[in-house]
């Protein structure tokens, strides 16, 4: 059992794990439990330094702060799953957070309602293409065999232009915000556009795809 949690540790964070020295901000860990929900699902190892160390925890404390972000601070609730470890005289509590049908919304540092993503070791904020690409996937948008002008220029400008900002796309474009965002989700969606996120912003090039 113990091998076990040393090979999951050895893993590193990721996608799907977050280690955690101890839980102090339950708005913040829940931004983390709805990533997960919202993305691919995953784990978070409580009383483990961020460089793999065990420090241990009381696991009760740790679950009732668990228990309170999903309940208050995630909407709707973010369901998990929970286990303990040992090792000597250290407890490591495993949380286990699947990938959820439903997209979860946390608070933000200013107490507003917004969509976070997991990427790579992150937990970030969900722009506006990602949003709205969920609604793509969960209504489906067939790929045309011809794309109209608009489609085509705004695919040219990313491919002359790119890698480049929503902001700057939409100056260099010629076509208004709105059009935009609708045609840069659907060539995500459609994996012809590539979305580059993380803590510096997001950038769109054409995908190597």
């Amino acid at each position: 059992m113990i091998n076990e949690l040393k090979k999951l540790i050895a893993e590193g964070e990721g996608l799907q794990l977050d280690f955690k020295f101890r839980i102090v901000d339950q708005k913040k860990i829940a931004r983390t439990l709805s990533a997960f929900a919202n993305t691919e699902g995953g784990k978070l190892l409580i009383g483990v330094k961020d460089n793999g160390k065990l420090n241990g925890v009381n696991p009760e404390e740790e679950y009732y702060m668990i228990e309170g972000a999903a309940a208050i601070y995630c909407k709707p609730e973010v369901m998990f799953e929970s286990r303990v470890w040992q090792e000597g005289h250290h407890l490591v509590l495993e949380i286990l957070v699947p990938k959820s049908e439903k997209k979860h919304l946390s608070k933000t540092e200013d107490d507003k309602w917004k969509y976070f993503v997991r990427v790579n070791d992150s937990t970030l904020l969900a722009n506006k293409i990602i949003v709205k690409g969920w609604k793509l996937i969960e209504y489906g948008v067939e790929k045309p065999i011809k794309f109209d002008k608009e489609t085509e220029g705004l695919i040219n400008t990313v491919k002359n232009d790119g890698p480049l900002t929503l902001s700057k796309l939409y100056r260099n474009s010629g076509l208004s915000k709105r059009k935009v965002d609708d045609l840069l989700t659907k060539l995500v969606h459609w994996d012809i556009v590539f979305m580059q996120i993380d803590e510096t912003g997001t950038r769109y090039e054409i995908s190597k795809k």
